[in-house]
């Protein structure tokens, strides 16, 4: 399989449905829906933490079969206020999609479809509520490990594939903060000061999406334009990183917690040369869980726009739409 590869995802209508729903006093989480209303539910949850929802995120799904719902997590996107991390982790989350689910009035989603962060929160929200989930689709597995923490922000790992960015990474903090560079970002990804905050959240955000794909990602650049997700993408991956994701190391590999949704059918896609999720812990969950299916990608990193990634995913999609679950 080639880079040059073209895969076209499915074309759908504009939303059918974008509202907001009261979560608690403080965050109001934003929503949309598309493709056939009487189909086959699934839940997008995006990565980041931090990221957010886009009409091209409908891609994946046939919209003769599936009705979509994309979601803004708190603080994300759309969704309100913006960039708080106020009552705001994975267990907030995982409240959420089920709130959402509950207010929808949908019995059961079809599809839980999630990757990087987005995977982390499906396995969450999976074994919290296995009843809820009726098929997973995985992609560029996080359980927010040690090992992949540093490998992605300590200079043993990534940057030692990518040395030029991660120093650029590292320059933009005075010398003597980069000793202890983690914490001197979230200092001032936390700054209520936005002239403090915007340009850490730039040089964050910009370290994280020169490594996300096997060849340059000149287009992801765009998004260090877009200050609806500049501030809100960088400052909830540092919040929620800082914290372990309010997950016990392994948590979600347990095989205790494996056991809960051992039944629900389930598709692990994972690109050979991701350096954001490295693959050891898709095999990690893979070995977890021999029930699960799991496509390596040969040619794609992290991104799952890159056409290999892109191209198992659409017909993984396609495949559980035949599913009665």
């Amino acid at each position: 399989m080639s880079q040059t590869l073209q895969v076209t995802g499915h074309e759908h209508d504009d939303a059918w449905d974008k509202d907001w729903l009261s979560v608690d006093d403080i965050h109001e989480i934003y929503y949309e829906q598309y493709g056939k209303k009487d189909g086959k539910p699934v839940v997008f949850l995006h990565g980041g933490p931090g990221g957010h929802i886009t009409k091209g995120n409908t891609q994946f799904f046939n919209p003769q079969y599936y009705r979509v719902i994309l979601l803004d997590q708190r603080g994300c996107g759309k969704s309100r206020p913006n960039a708080d991390t106020r009552n705001n982790t994975t267990w907030h989350l995982v409240s959420d999609i089920e709130a959402l689910r509950k207010h929808l009035k949908i019995p059961k989603w079809h599809m839980v479809f999630g990757g990087s962060w987005g995977s982390t929160l499906s396995l969450a929200y999976a074994q919290t509520h296995p009843s809820s989930v009726g098929s997973l689709v995985l992609r560029g597995i996080f359980t927010v490990r040690s090992l992949e923490l540093d490998w992605t922000l300590s200079p043993q790992g990534t940057a030692m594939l990518f040395p030029e960015a991660f120093g650029e990474f590292l320059s933009f903090l005075p010398e003597e903060e980069r000793t202890d560079h983690v914490n001197a970002f979230h200092k001032r990804l936390m700054s209520e000061d936005i002239s403090v905050s915007y340009p850490a959240a730039y040089a964050w955000n910009k370290w994280e999406i020169t490594v996300s794909t096997l060849y340059p990602n000149i287009e992801g650049l765009a998004n260090l334009d877009d200050p609806s997700w500049l501030l809100a993408h960088a400052r909830m991956e540092s919040h929620y990183f800082q914290n372990k994701a309010w997950l016990e190391e392994g948590q979600l590999l347990r095989k205790e917690n494996i056991d809960k949704i051992r039944h629900i059918p389930a598709t692990i896609v994972q690109g050979r040369y991701d350096v954001v999720c490295p693959p050891i812990t898709a095999w990690e969950l893979h070995k977890a869980w021999p029930e699960s299916t799991l496509h390596f990608t040969p040619d794609a990193g992290h991104s799952a726009g890159e056409p290999g990634n892109k191209k198992r995913l659409i017909e993984t999609c396609e495949e559980y739409a035949r599913l009665s679950v």
